[in-house]
């Protein structure tokens, strides 16, 4: 507000009516163009999302309990490769989705933990107040590459065996 008055002060004509003082607007200009581009040089900043947020420390066991039930996710072909969803968002819907294979593994175990993780991550988020950015992680299904179980490339899509 008070730039405002400043500039349209500065733009007042003098006694003699005649055209504004040119030395007395170009320092506003200048401090409000600075103030501008402060102001927004500061909007680019964002606090951290939970998809930035380290996992909680009760998470991070329950996370190294699914990747060594998933182990190598060794696969012959296609069909033992399947998906399950990790970990939950706070608006709902999974963080993330990870390769398993069945070839070994009847995923039992790995469901169950996994569901345990999702409702830790689910509890850890309502303590903290925790927000997402709401976005829908789609399950990108798997296939076997090189013996091994990976999640597809993005747009090939796919289903979860959960």
């Amino acid at each position: 507000m008070r730039i405002a008055l400043a500039i349209y002060a500065s733009l007042a004509h003098d006694k003699d009516m005649q055209t504004p003082t040119y030395p007395t607007l170009l320092p506003l200009l200048r401090a409000a163009c600075a103030s501008f581009l402060l102001l927004a040089a500061s909007a680019c900043g964002s606090a951290p999302t939970q998809d930035d947020a380290p996992p909680a420390p009760g998470n991070a066991g329950l996370l190294a309990q699914i990747q060594a039930e998933v182990g190598a996710a060794a696969c012959d072909s296609t069909q033992q490769c399947q998906t399950i969803a990790i970990g939950a968002k706070a608006c709902g819907g999974p963080e993330r989705y990870l390769a398993w294979s069945s070839k070994s593994n009847d995923g039992k175990k790995l469901k169950a933990l996994a569901q345990a993780q999702a409702e830790a991550s689910r509890k850890q988020q309502q303590a903290d107040g925790m927000m997402s950015t709401c976005s829908i992680v789609t399950d990108p299904g798997a296939t076997c590459e090189a013996g091994r179980c990976v999640l597809q490339k993005s747009g090939l899509g796919g289903s979860a065996a959960m």
